[in-house]
């Protein structure tokens, strides 16, 4: 699978550009150092997976996220995803100043919902709700990133071309943790009180 559903069209993006430590309190969470500049990352379009996995090759980490699609090099859709992480071999990589391409861009990586298009919506008013098991983990909206999802694609078209169809993943808030098979995730999207998305995946 290397496709995403926006309405009743499957859009095949040729990356997916994600955005790491974009929220303040998800830095803290980790122990990582606040950066100097926008920390950016791709993940293939064979890592896109309909299915929730707890394992491959280690434990897995969920970090939701609020995601986009671009077309004409415009924020042109919005849903939600899952970055999926092997958090051992991400720290293990970091710790030898090594990039962490293999912790993040493995096949199955990200998890994706539906999209529906930005017609009428206010970004800024956008907001992520993350349930595992019936009990919230995770909640953020777009006010609280350091980089807005604007601001993510204005720096993104510096230094490379995105196409139609390419996904960007602006980043997670704290409450990350490891993937148990059987979990039952529960996420939301959000435009003030209304729910624009609601998807469920249950870990395998």
């Amino acid at each position: 699978m290397t496709s995403v559903k926006l309405g009743n069209t499957h859009v095949t993006p040729t990356k997916i550009v994600c955005v790491g430590r974009n929220y303040l309190e998800h830095i803290q969470e980790l122990n990582n150092a606040i950066p100097e500049q926008m920390v950016v990352f791709s993940k293939p379009p064979t890592s896109i997976s309909s299915q929730l996995n707890a394992f491959h090759h280690e434990r897995l980490h969920y970090e939701g996220e609020i995601c986009f699609i671009v077309e004409q090099g415009e924020l042109a859709a919005v849903g939600l995803g899952l970055d999926l992480t092997k958090r051992e071999l991400q720290s293990s990589l970091k710790s030898k100043g090594l990039p962490w391409e293999r912790a993040k861009a493995f096949d199955g990586s990200a998890v994706f919902s539906r999209f529906v298009p930005l017609d009428g919506i206010d970004i800024e008013s956008l907001e992520i709700e993350l349930f595992i098991n019936c009990v919230r983990v995770q909640k953020g909206s777009v006010k609280q990133m350091m980089y807005s999802p604007q601001a993510i694609l204005d720096e993104l078209k510096t230094y490379t071309t995105l196409c139609d169809g390419d996904i960007i993943m602006t980043g997670t808030p704290q409450g990350v943790g490891e993937v148990h098979a059987d979990d039952v995730f529960l996420a939301r999207l959000k435009l003030a009180e209304t729910t624009l998305i609601e998807i469920e995946w249950v870990a395998q």
